[in-house]
């Protein structure tokens, strides 16, 4: 028998919390253990539970999102920080501190389970009006210093499968334009992970946007 995803809620909106325990408690395959209200709170939840992945508002009292971000990078939790629109300008920065994903507080129930099952597998989840806009403030911004992509610390393999992650392609799509095997994708990810020091495909590809790579001659 497969084990249950365990989720943990932080939010100080305690209408929002119960949709979602009763969202997850009538679902196979998840578990909430604990729920928090506060960003102390949240914190050690989450260092003494260390559950797979963590919904996180990204206003709470005592803080934000992005300290409960930044005070568990580095543990097994992935953390999925929830947001309204208008408040996306956090998410370069959460990202960058180590955030699995950017979800908006009104996600429907199925854009919540599909997030927590992609982030706990280990890809990164941004909402689509999240990207959106995201991907308009980097092309908005000028061209930056060249990053680690310059220069010979990556193959040409390397950054051909660094530019299609940015371009939204998935494992599969990215195998089928370069003529590899799935497996032999996964691989050149896992390295490129550890060479640029990120921790999934959603910072990896905003590391190129922010790096301009996608617009560099290939």
């Amino acid at each position: 028998m497969t084990r249950a995803i365990t989720v943990l809620l932080a939010d100080d909106d305690a209408d929002l919390r119960r949709v979602h325990r009763r969202l997850l408690d009538r679902t196979d395959g998840f578990r909430v253990v604990d729920e928090a209200a506060t960003v102390p709170e949240a914190v050690r939840r989450i260092t003494a539970l260390r559950p797979d992945v963590a919904l996180v508002d990204v206003q709470m009292p005592g803080g934000s999102g992005l300290d409960v971000v930044r005070a568990v990078a580095g543990s097994s939790t992935r953390v999925v920080v929830l947001t309204t629109f208008d408040l996306d300008e956090y998410v370069g920065e959460a990202l960058r501190d180590g955030a699995a994903g950017f979800l908006l507080k009104n996600a429907s129930s199925a854009e919540v389970l599909a997030a927590i099952r992609a982030v706990h597998a280990g890809h990164g989840v941004l909402a689509p009006e999240v990207t959106a806009r995201l991907m308009g403030q980097f092309a908005a911004r000028p061209r930056p210093a060249p990053h680690a992509f310059a220069g010979t610390r990556l193959s040409a393999r390397e950054l051909q499968v660094v530019r299609l992650v940015a371009d939204g392609r998935s494992n599969q799509q990215i195998a089928d334009e370069l003529y590899l095997t799935l497996p032999t994708v996964r691989t050149y990810l896992r390295r490129l992970f550890v060479k640029l020091d990120v921790r999934d495909r959603t910072q990896l590809a905003v590391l190129a946007h922010q790096a301009g790579l996608l617009h560099e001659p290939r």
